[in-house]
Order: structure tokens, then C-alpha cells, then sequence
């Protein structure tokens, strides 16, 4: 992938106070398909390896959205002191946790997925980035991604993530917005941002 196009975004993530301890835990929300993924691999590379949190690690089949307590405890809790933290990763086809994963306090540590900007996680964030992608686009890339066999799956993914930010947006305290275009991404500033 050619991250040249997000060395300056890079450089504003390198540049925030820290928010958790003595990182930078930035955000990276959006509908799913939306492209956050890509986009967290993207960054990364941006700023020379920093690590990943994919919160679909720490999600279930049982808890879509109830992983902050896991967050907080094995992720935040270990960061915030300084430490490396150690999580339990989530395995969807056994439907249990079987690996352990480490993410080091690096000065900048990407948080991807679904609800990374949800109320429980923000005052950790130093930045929040929402995927500007509309939500029925997003939804057919991902099935198109995932394929038939997940098509029940993402019936009621559809019907939970509605809910979920019915109850708990995030877009609206995003800073900074994102769009994918052929050439790479562009951001604008976010609804946060005009406070």
C-alpha cells in the first residue's frame, strides 16, 4: 500500500498529547466494511509500525459490543501505566478466545473497528477518525468480502450495529473524517472539530 498520501495525518498523530499514559490511542471507527482496517494498516505503516488493536479480537459472537470491559482491563488499564498490555484474541470460528496478543505503549497505538469511539473508550483517545462511508455501502462490502456463508451473520450485524449507534454515535465526536478515493484517503475535519 502507498502511505505516502498519509505521512502528514501521521505526523498529527505523532504530534497529540497523550491520552492513555504516555500514548496516543487514536480511533478508527466506522460502519463495518467501511474500510478501517485498511486504513489502520495504512496508518501504521504511516508511523513507521505502530501497533493495531482490531476490536474484533476482543468481540464475540455473544458480545458483539460487550468487549469495553475486556478493553479496559487487558488494553487500557496496562497502557495507561506504561506497560505492555496482554489480550485475549477472540477466534470466530472455534467461537472462543484461544491466542493471547501483546501491544506494546508505543508513542501511537490504532484502535480499529466498530465502536472505537463509543462513549466507554473516548476519554482514552487522543483522536477519533470516522470512515466516511455510508452505511448501506459499507454493509455490501463486507458481505461482498466476507461471501454467502456469513450471510445470516451479517443479517443481524446489520440489526445490531443500527442499534448500536442509535444508542452510542460516534461519528458526531469525531475529529477527524475520512474517505477512501482511488489515489488513497483524504480527511476533513469532523464534527468534533467545529466545537
Amino acid at each position: 500500500m502507498d502511505t505516502s498520501g498519509l505521512a502528514p495525518l501521521a505526523a498529527r498523530l505523532r504530534a497529540l498529547p497523550p491520552s492513555c499514559g504516555p500514548v496516543r490511542l487514536v480511533g478508527l471507527d466506522g460502519h463495518a466494511g467501511s474500510g478501517k482496517s485498511t486504513l489502520a494498516a495504512g496508518l501504521a505503516e504511516a508511523l513507521g509500525g505502530a501497533p493495531v488493536l482490531h476490536l474484533d479480537d476482543l468481540a464475540t459472537h455473544d458480545e458483539l459490543f460487550g468487549w469495553t470491559g475486556r478493553l479496559a482491563e487487558e488494553v487500557i488499564a496496562p497502557l495507561s501505566r506504561g506497560r505492555t498490555a496482554r489480550y485475549g484474541v477472540y477466534d470466530w470460528h472455534r467461537r472462543r478466545f484461544t491466542a493471547r496478543r501483546e501491544l506494546p505503549p508505543e508513542p501511537v497505538v490504532l484502535v480499529e473497528g466498530v465502536g472505537a469511539g463509543r462513549r466507554a473508550v473516548r476519554p482514552w483517545l487522543a483522536l477519533l477518525l470516522w470512515l466516511e462511508v455510508p452505511a448501506g455501502t459499507a454493509w455490501e462490502r463486507g458481505r461482498r468480502r466476507d461471501g454467502p456463508e456469513l450471510s445470516e451473520f451479517w443479517n443481524g450485524w446489520i440489526r445490531t450495529e443500527r442499534a448500536h449507534f442509535a444508542n452510542d454515535p460516534s461519528r458526531a465526536h469525531a475529529q477527524v473524517l475520512v474517505r477512501q478515493v482511488p489515489e488513497g484517503f483524504v480527511w476533513l475535519p469532523g464534527p468534533a472539530e467545529a466545537e
